[in-house]
């Protein structure tokens, strides 16, 4: 009996069940009522923020304008206000305002809300939340301090808060800078808990300025500063950078053409203001390029390509320089200096007449048509001149070797050598070797190195030039030198070790080229070690060569003529040379 009684019971609660939600075609199972499934906040929720929006979600789709604030309805210590939205199977209400701290609130979905077809909620649906204690954002560091002096004119304020602040809350009308009651324009940033205030301008010196972050300002939580926080500073006095030093100085004179150009401040510079526009070089209105740095107080400028010899250049640092306060530099700051005097290659002394020195090993000619268009000599004695005769003797010639010198030679004894050519040819040795050291990289720094060692193809400028492997090969093409109109243009060429004109094979053979009115008593060549010029024979080499350890020139076997228009001077072992023309520049 008991068993049927619930049966029936059942039934009947099914019944009503059904005909409380008939005729509903939506996607909710068949006999089940309109219902909230969730809410956020979620039921008894506690410590909810104050600026939080509260949802309802139900089961299924619903009559929109069944949901109001008649059917949805929050209160805390009374109803508060608020806008309340519909959108898919959800209802949105956001209060008026931001919530009580320490306050429970408790939200009500009344039967009046109903699904498209007219069924409703079976009953009401309460849930309660509680919001938490304030956590009162502050500002708790500033930049400027509060007070502080001498601040700098491009100062960025800011301010840094205890906690995460809303950045959309951070704005141009919650944080202002004014001097006075004028306004200064400016951007407003945030990032990691601090507000950055970047004014449109320089600040002016010597004034006090007030920045402001406002109530406005606002936590993650929508909490506001309790009070407006404001604080002063004032600026310092404009004290302009000066350039206290140049290098090189102003006016100076034998500049070396791959100077890198520099001037130094008397305070920190802003980096970004050292650049190609504010610090240039120029030749008379002509740009020079190349590559501005900075570093320490100093700016340099490094030019692309060796300057020009015996030219003046004109360096200037502009007004856009600035210190990192901000504050220009008072006037373009202009000087002047010119680099080498291309006249000054080495004083050759007494070595000067001599188109072959053997050092104190001789000098040896194979071949029956060297000429020597000057004299030759070595410290060595006589017999060790092979292969050369002078308008007064024989130095072992045969009928294949045959050298004329059209000069005098001169050595040691047995005669034809005598004591008087003896000294003459210590006293050239000692003046070639003066000049050996005259324009060494110690004499001589700075020198560049513009192919790696390799000069063959290159058009060079006047200067001096110093190969970083301690070697020198002209064996890519001829080598050109450009006087660019000057007469008195030097070239001073630089090789620790060993210098090779050519390379093997019957065209093998390499040229030094002179343009523009470059003359061949102006190129020198300093060998720390040997020399071997057209080893295949022919070729035009210019300048004088002295070679630490000996000289070639041409091979055994080489019946074309090979050309030096200059000199072979070695100070220690001998000249060989093979149907070879030397013309001693004059």
């Amino acid at each position: 009996m008991k068993q049927k009684n619930f049966l029936v019971t059942i039934a009947i609660v099914l019944a009503t069940l059904i005909i409380g939600c008939a005729d509903d075609d939506f996607q909710e199972t068949v006999g089940v009522c309109p219902m909230v499934i969730a809410t956020n906040p979620a039921d008894l929720a506690t410590n909810v923020p104050l600026n939080q929006v509260i949802t309802v979600t139900f089961n299924e789709e619903m009559n929109p304008s069944t949901i109001n604030s008649t059917s949805f309805i929050v209160t805390g210590a009374s109803t508060i206000g608020g806008t309340i939205t519909y959108s898919g199977v959800t209802a949105t209400f956001t209060p008026t305002g931001n919530l009580t701290t320490n306050t429970t609130y408790v939200v009500r979905i009344t039967t009046a809300v109903k699904d498209p077809q007219g069924n409703a909620l079976q009953e009401d649906y309460l849930f309660s939340f509680s919001t938490g204690a304030t956590l009162q954002p502050l500002v708790i560091a500033t930049s400027p301090t509060p007070n502080e002096t001498g601040v700098v004119l491009n100062k960025i304020v800011s301010a840094t808060f205890n906690m995460p602040m809303d950045p959309a809350t951070i704005t141009t009308t919650t944080f202002t800078l004014k001097q006075g009651a004028n306004t200064i324009t400016g951007v407003v940033t945030y990032s990691n808990n601090t507000a950055f205030f970047t004014p449109n301008a320089n600040l002016t010196a010597n004034t006090v300025y007030t920045a402001t972050v406002t109530s406005g300002a606002y936590n993650m939580a929508g909490v506001g500063l309790a009070n407006d926080y404001v604080w002063n500073f004032t600026t310092g006095t404009i004290v302009a950078p000066k350039v206290i030093l140049t290098d090189p100085e102003n006016n100076e004179t034998g500049v070396s053409v791959d100077k890198v150009v520099t001037a130094t401040f008397d305070m920190p510079m802003d980096p970004l203001t050292i650049t190609d526009l504010t610090f240039t070089l120029k030749q008379g209105t002509t740009p020079i390029t190349g590559a501005v740095s900075y570093s320490g107080n100093t700016a340099s400028f490094t030019p692309a390509n060796p300057l020009l010899a015996n030219t003046t250049f004109t360096a200037t640092i502009t007004t856009g320089a600035k210190n990192v306060a901000g504050v220009s530099i008072a006037n373009n700051y202009v000087w002047n200096f010119t680099t080498i005097n291309s006249s000054g290659g080495p004083d050759l002394g007494s070595a000067s007449p001599f188109g072959a020195f053997g050092g104190n090993a001789g000098i040896t000619n194979q071949g029956i048509n060297t000429v020597i268009n000057g004299s030759i000599a070595t410290t060595a004695a006589s017999t060790l001149v092979t292969g050369f005769h002078d308008a007064t003797a024989i130095y072992t010639e045969t009928p294949l070797n045959v050298g004329n010198v059209t000069g005098a030679i001169f050595t040691a004894p047995p005669m034809p050598g005598t004591a008087t050519s003896f000294a003459i040819a210590q006293q050239a040795l000692a003046d070639a070797n003066a000049a050996y050291l005259s324009i060494s990289p110690a004499s001589m720094p700075g020198g560049i190195d513009p192919g790696a060692g390799e000069l063959g193809g290159l058009t060079l400028a006047p200067g001096v030039y110093k190969s970083d492997s301690g070697t020198f090969n002209i064996s890519n093409g001829n080598l050109t030198l450009d006087a660019q109109g000057d007469p008195n243009a030097v070239w001073v060429f630089q090789t620790a070790a060993g210098l090779t004109v050519g390379i093997a094979g019957p065209t093998g053979a390499k040229s030094v080229i002179l343009i523009n009115g470059a003359l061949p008593k102006n190129v020198f060549w300093y060998v720390g070690s040997s020399a071997t010029i057209n080893g295949a024979g022919g070729g035009t080499m210019v300048g004088t060569i002295i070679a630490n350890s000996g000289v070639s020139i041409s091979t055994a076997g080489n019946a074309v003529q090979t050309v030096l228009n200059g000199r072979a001077l070695s100070l220690i072992s001998s000249v060989t040379m093979v149907n070879t023309t030397i013309n001693v520049p004059q």
